[in-house]
């Protein structure tokens, strides 16, 4: 049986200055459409404006400096790397992304940052559809104990030939193949319509996200917790914090914060910060 895990597919990471999608910046993206023909990568290097925290730049290897140097503008890149997800949307192609709900929210907030059409902009409507292989994972292994940062997921399912993660290009790579393997473990998931998967997963994030924070509750933690819409809020809630780019936040993450890059995926104690802290893989 044919199904879409066999592409094409079109996989999309980012790294970035934290964790804060209201606040941070992107400094690399990559885009690799993979298909029955091979594999195609797009990576950028973007100039975020602003200085990059050295516990990000620990995680991911991109300075201040070199982001100066050798980074472009993010207007153009923020342009090219929206309209290509826009379109491969708008292809039925879905977007791949390990704990999405990050990067394509840090995305749009980019995008209205700089005064840019977002993606739903750019679409008229949802971003659909998505895939994301830390929602099936949780879903299909739920009670599997340890961590799920990406990672700990190439562990789980065998995925060995990982380079070195915390390149989005990388990661990116390791994504699909981490999803291929979720896929063939769990078959009925690539029997699945696209628009049936994409809705399974809005389901399964929000059951994960509720009963995350009723334990939050119960553990007596304060913030914001989980949001239980996937992989963005329908209501443009998650840009409301960003500011035009003509009048940049003045904030930096702490390395405390920018630290949780590396946290733990579920259910790690968040410490009162919102759930994006503690998911990045």
């Amino acid at each position: 049986m044919t199904t879409w895990n066999k592409g094409p597919l079109l996989g999309f990471d980012t790294e970035t200055t934290g964790v804060d999608v209201h606040h941070d910046r992107i400094v690399t993206a990559a885009l690799v459409r993979r298909d029955a023909d091979g594999a195609t990568v797009r990576t950028w290097l973007i100039d975020p404006g602003v200085p990059i925290p050295e516990a990000a730049s620990a995680i991911h290897g991109i300075s201040t400096e070199h982001a100066r140097e050798h980074g472009v503008a993010p207007a153009g890149a923020l342009t090219e790397i929206a309209e290509a997800i826009a379109q491969a949307m708008r292809d039925g192609v879905p977007v791949v992304a390990y704990n999405a709900s990050f990067d394509l929210c840090l995305l749009e907030a980019e995008l209205e940052r700089h005064r840019l059409p977002t993606v739903s902009d750019r679409l008229g409507g949802a971003l659909v559809p998505v895939i994301d292989p830390l929602v099936l994972d949780r879903a299909e292994d739920r009670y599997r104990k340890g961590k799920r940062k990406l990672i700990d997921l190439c562990g789980v399912y065998q995925v060995v030939d990982t380079g070195q993660l915390h390149t989005a290009d990388v990661d990116v790579v390791a994504t699909l193949d981490v999803l291929e393997r979720i896929v063939d473990r769990f078959p009925h998931l690539g029997e699945l319509p696209l628009a049936e998967l994409h809705d399974y997963q809005v389901t399964a994030h929000r059951a994960w996200a509720e009963a995350f924070n009723t334990w939050r509750t119960q553990q007596g933690y304060d913030g914001e917790g989980a949001v239980t819409a996937w992989p963005v809020p329908a209501t443009p809630q998650t840009l409301s914090g960003a500011p035009a780019v003509s009048t940049p936040s003045p904030r930096t993450p702490s390395a405390a914060e920018v630290g949780h890059l590396a946290a733990p995926a579920h259910p790690a104690p968040p410490e009162g910060r919102p759930i994006q802290d503690t998911l990045i893989a």
